[in-house]
Parts: C-alpha cells; sequence; structure tokens
C-alpha cells in the first residue's frame, strides 16, 4: 500500500462510475494523498484542483464560483485549520457540498466538523471505493443548483449547448473541443500540461510522440482566437498550454 491514508484505487466491474463530470477541489497538504486523489478521480473523469493550504482553497472557492460542485477537506492544514475555513465560508455563501477527509476519528471531531458545514465526515484510511460512494451519496441528497455556463473573461460556454460564444459571435465545438475548452475554462490562467489534457479529454494515453493535443488545441485555438481580439489560448513552451482571462 502506497501511502499509509489510503486504500489503492481499483476500478472493477462491481465499482461504478460517478454519475457525471464534476470539478473537485481537494484540499489537502500532504501531497502524496493529493496526488492520489487527483490521479483516481481524474481516472473518473472529473477535473481536479489541489489546494494546500486554506488561503488557496478560498482562492479556488473565489475562482471556480457555482461551477464547484464538490470540496474534500482535510481539517489539518497549514496555518488556519479546515474547520474553520469551511465556517467562514459558508458564512460566506459557499453551498457546494463539502466531505472532509482526516485522520481525526473522535466523536467530538466528527461532530465539530459537520457543525460547521460539512455534509459528510470520513477517516482515514479509508477505501477509495467507498470514498467515491460517499461523493455519490452527496451528490444524491444535496439539491444545490449547478451552473450551467462557465465565463472567463469574454468567452462564455453553455455547458447544455456546447457552445461557446465570445463576444457577441457564437462558437460551434466539435465534442472534443468543448470537453477541452471547459477544461481550460475550469482553470483559467493556470498551465496545462499535455498530459494532463490526454487524460482529461481522452480518458488515457497515446503513445509518447503523439501530437493529438498540439492538433486539438491549434483547432480550438482557430475558434477561439479571434482576429482583432487578444489571444486567449496560449502555448507555454515546454509546459503546456493556458486560457489566459484577458
Amino acid at each position: 500500500m502506497p501511502f499509509p491514508f489510503l486504500v489503492p484505487v481499483t476500478n472493477t466491474p462491481q465499482s461504478p462510475k460517478i454519475c457525471r463530470r464534476m470539478q473537485i477541489l481537494v484540499v489537502e497538504d500532504d501531497p502524496n494523498i493529493a496526488s492520489f486523489l487527483d490521479r483516481g478521480l481524474s481516472a473518473e473523469g472529473h477535473a481536479v484542483t489541489i489546494a494546500s493550504s486554506a488561503e488557496d482553497a478560498r482562492r479556488w472557492v473565489t475562482t471556480l464560483g457555482t461551477g464547484l460542485d464538490l470540496m474534500l477537506l482535510d481539517l489539518r492544514l497549514p496555518g488556519e485549520g479546515g474547520e474553520d475555513m469551511l465556517r467562514s465560508i459558508r458564512a460566506a455563501g459557499f453551498n457546494a457540498p463539502v466531505i472532509v477527509l482526516t485522520a481525526r476519528d473522535a466523536l467530538h471531531d466528527k461532530v465539530a466538523g459537520l457543525d460547521a458545514g460539512a455534509n459528510d465526515y470520513i477517516t482515514k484510511p479509508f477505501a477509495f471505493d467507498e470514498l467515491l460512494a460517499r461523493i455519490r451519496a452527496v451528490r444524491r441528497s444535496t439539491s444545490q443548483p449547478s451552473s450551467t455556463e462557465l465565463i472567463v473573461g469574454d468567452l462564455k460556454l453553455d455547458l447544455l449547448t456546447k457552445v461557446a460564444q465570445r463576444g457577441e459571435r457564437h462558437i460551434e465545438l466539435a465534442p472534443r473541443e468543448w470537453v477541452m475548452l471547459e477544461m481550460f475554462m475550469r482553470h483559467p490562467n493556470q498551465v496545462l500540461s499535455r498530459s494532463q489534457i490526454l487524460s482529461n479529454v481522452w480518458s488515457y494515453s497515446f503513445e509518447p510522440g503523439s501530437n493529438v493535443v498540439d492538433v486539438y488545441v491549434g483547432y480550438l485555438r482557430r475558434k477561439i482566437n479571434l482576429p482583432g481580439l487578444p489571444p486567449l489560448i496560449q502555448t507555454i513552451r515546454g509546459a503546456g498550454y493556458r486560457l489566459t482571462s484577458t
């Protein structure tokens, strides 16, 4: 077992996928656990963002807004604790479901976490399949509305029609293009590597020499980077691609 707090992912026929693609914020300062959750949830088809502190989490909550579907929260964070952070963002109107993942297993800790605004509480170690089941249960039991539109600068993406709009111009997208654009728009100003894009858009890896990501980014760039307007999709040499918000 690679990490003491986690049971490895078991993608078996008896382990059903979560119902739909979600934007999940993982608030965890242990890089091994954060990486484990990132890989497992990304393999389930979800967009994952990692925050290593309460301060980082607050920034991502503001950036992602109503596009954030779920938070997985460790309570032991550097600086401000997770419990205090959760209580304050709930007071400020944050309504997305929150599942606490922590080594604290005392009854009073669980009560305090739930009272602070958590929807569920899982103690470490835990099985990844159990986490997926808890996520499904939380999603069924919460009724918060989900946004049907992503907005970055003057670019909008309607998640129902899969049509993008920049300014007054509507942009028709092929299926892979809108999945890729959704990924970019859920991570504005963040450099996304080719491997991250492959994992999220195609859900598996091509041969190392494959240029499929570059080809599709090229398709998307020609549709989004319109003449007379600032280019939004940028190449970061040696690192990947980025969608800017200006």
